[in-house]
């Protein structure tokens, strides 16, 4: 397949990776072409302002949850979803060559730039450097000759006389500078404890950040010299992913749709795309539901999915929706089948920061001291609404809540895995047709999860 590609990295965080890539997505989109938008990693935030950039689904790309040889294969299916892409930007994750620890840069920037044969552009903060940026470009476009540092955006630039001692210092790299971007205290994306503040909270705001920075990007970027550069990476030659094909090499269709809501809206805004194509093909109808402004779940499902977002800013509001947490409660008792990770889990226990939330499972959270974040292998517990006990399953922890699961004993613990001081940790919990962790799975590196939920949503029907 031909596909122009080139992924954005950095030295490291905070110089400036999501907003040169969000900006170029725009720029370019602005322009008329159509962009295919990635993040490299797990994380969700960094997407929405790809989607909000390119009017399509920003997609991950991530060998450890999804397994090194999908990711050139979601790559291509996401170019071709749902129209063709005429050229593929993908954000790097931290520095280019930092990954999942103790793992030699297993699902890094550059392991990812590898496995798709795409070109990298680095954006290097200079506040504090000028000629030395040449040294940072050197190590960088030296380290690993397996990927290819192709060009170079000067950003955070202080004048005239810094830009010309930056880019003597890269000259002697003979990487190409591509861009020079001024100091820009204009052009903010604001943040909080997680990072970015998700696209689904701050509309307008959002679209108006994603605008200037098209204009930051038509103004201060060499556009012509990136759309060229994308057009050196090779030709794919992956077939596209197929989650048809996915599910049926994990279980049968069933034979009636079941009709499984997935929670929306400010409060739950973490998704991948993947999770509803795969429902979709495993025989479910997937519709939308709000928990913050939705007095009721939708007609006839016998299905929830509960993802990640912001739950406990959105406590109060979540909180004074009784109805709705009545329903949700009722539900669970009756066997509805429910799967809720992170912010899902919150949701579902009895209150969160002394709110109260739905009572489908015996326990309390509230906001720690400390974030939690890092890739997890697990194991399931149980024969559950997900897993049959013992299925290995990689995923990811990224949450500053803390829960209390009170003692009533009922349920088993969803996953058991090593934790980061060495000790064997347990996690979340699997009751009945209930499925609550902080674990996020990407579904389209376990397509068997998606097939499970979906038959055993079947099974429950009303």
């Amino acid at each position: 397949m031909r596909l122009p590609r080139l992924l954005v990295a950095a030295p490291g965080s905070g110089h400036g990776k999501t907003m040169v890539t969000t900006g170029v997505m725009a720029a370019l989109s602005d322009r008329g072409l159509e962009v295919s938008p990635h993040k490299v990693g797990p994380d969700y935030i960094d997407p929405g302002y790809h989607s909000a950039a390119c009017g399509r689904a920003g997609r991950n790309l991530d060998p450890y949850l999804q397994g090194e040889t999908r990711v050139p294969s979601l790559l291509v299916h996401a170019a071709l979803n749902p129209r063709m892409a005429d050229i593929a930007v993908i954000e790097g994750v931290m520095g280019l060559f930092d990954g999942a620890i103790g793992t030699g840069g297993f699902s890094s920037s550059a392991h990812v730039a590898r496995l798709v044969q795409a070109p990298v552009v680095l954006v290097v903060d200079c506040a504090a450097v000028a000629r030395s940026v040449g040294a940072i470009v050197h190590g960088f476009s030296r380290f690993d000759d397996t990927v290819r540092v192709a060009g170079v955006i000067l950003n955070n630039v202080g004048s005239p006389r810094h830009e010309a001692e930056a880019r003597h210092g890269v000259a002697e790299t003979g990487v190409p500078v591509l861009g020079v971007i001024p100091r820009l205290p204009a052009v903010v994306v604001p943040s909080r404890h997680l990072g970015l503040i998700p696209v689904a909270e701050r509309q307008p705001a959002a679209m108006e950040a994603v605008a200037a920075l098209s204009l930051m990007a038509q103004k201060y970027l060499d556009l012509d010299a990136l759309i060229e550069l994308a057009g050196t990476a090779p030709d794919l030659d992956v077939q596209p992913w197929d989650p048809a094909v996915e599910v049926g090499q994990s279980g049968a269709r069933v034979a009636r749709a079941p009709r499984i809501a997935v929670a929306g809206g400010a409060a739950f805004s973490f998704g991948y795309a993947e999770t509803s194509e795969l429902l979709i093909a495993a025989g479910a109808e997937v519709v939308g539901f709000d928990p913050l402004h939705d007095e009721s779940l939708p007609a006839g499902v016998c299905g929830l999915l509960i993802g990640g977002g912001f739950p406990q800013i959105h406590a109060s509001d979540l909180s004074a929706n009784a109805s709705l947490r009545a329903e949700i409660r009722k539900f669970a008792d009756d066997g509805g089948a429910i799967s809720a990770e992170c912010a899902g889990l919150l949701y579902l226990g009895r209150e969160l920061d002394g709110a109260p939330m739905c009572g489908v499972l015996p326990l309390t959270a509230r906001m720690g001291p400390r974030l939690t974040l890092g890739y997890r292998t697990a194991v399931a517990l149980s024969d559950n609404l997900l897993c049959r006990q013992g299925q290995r399953v990689n995923g990811h922890e990224f949450h500053r809540t803390q829960v209390d699961h009170g003692a009533d004993g009922s349920g088993v613990a969803a996953w058991a895995w090593q934790g980061g001081d060495g000790q064997p940790a347990t996690e979340g919990l699997a009751r009945g047709a209930v499925h609550a962790s902080y674990l996020h799975v990407h579904w389209a590196g376990y397509p068997s999860i998606a097939a499970r939920f979906v038959s055993q949503a079947a099974a429950v029907a009303w």
